[in-house]
């Protein structure tokens, strides 16, 4: 069982957000827009069991943020680098670039989204 079971990134531009994760991960989002909140949740395959999330959007509840809040680890298997080397070409920016933590733990990285937001990846 996951520690992690859910988690949101804030948009201020929701269709951006979702292009941008689009093209640096290579997959398709959801779309789970309602009257009150804009949304795109990332794929998994059996959302009652395994840990995924989703980019939000609400002009009252969720702010982006370069330096503040939760960071989210996203899962960049199998190389951290392959993901980091679509981030620019996306719009986003290399905050912390591929580092190793341990023989054990892998890797990880960090990039700025086209939102302003700070997020990590991982791999190992």
């Amino acid at each position: 069982m996951s520690t992690i079971s859910w988690f949101e990134i804030p948009a201020s531009d929701i269709d951006r957000a979702q292009k941008f994760y689009e093209s640096i991960l290579d997959m398709q989002m959801t779309n789970l827009d309602n009257t009150n909140l804009k949304m795109r949740v990332f794929p998994v395959e059996d959302m009652m069991q395994d840990v995924t999330g989703a980019i939000v959007q609400h002009q009252d509840f969720y702010h982006p943020s370069s330096s503040h809040g939760s960071l989210v680890y996203l899962n960049a298997n199998p190389d951290v680098q392959l993901v980091l080397d679509r981030v620019e070409a996306a719009g986003g920016s290399i905050l912390v670039p591929k580092t190793q933590i341990s023989e054990q733990y892998g890797y990880m990285a960090v990039f700025m989204d086209t939102e302003g937001n700070r997020v990590a990846l991982h791999s190992v």
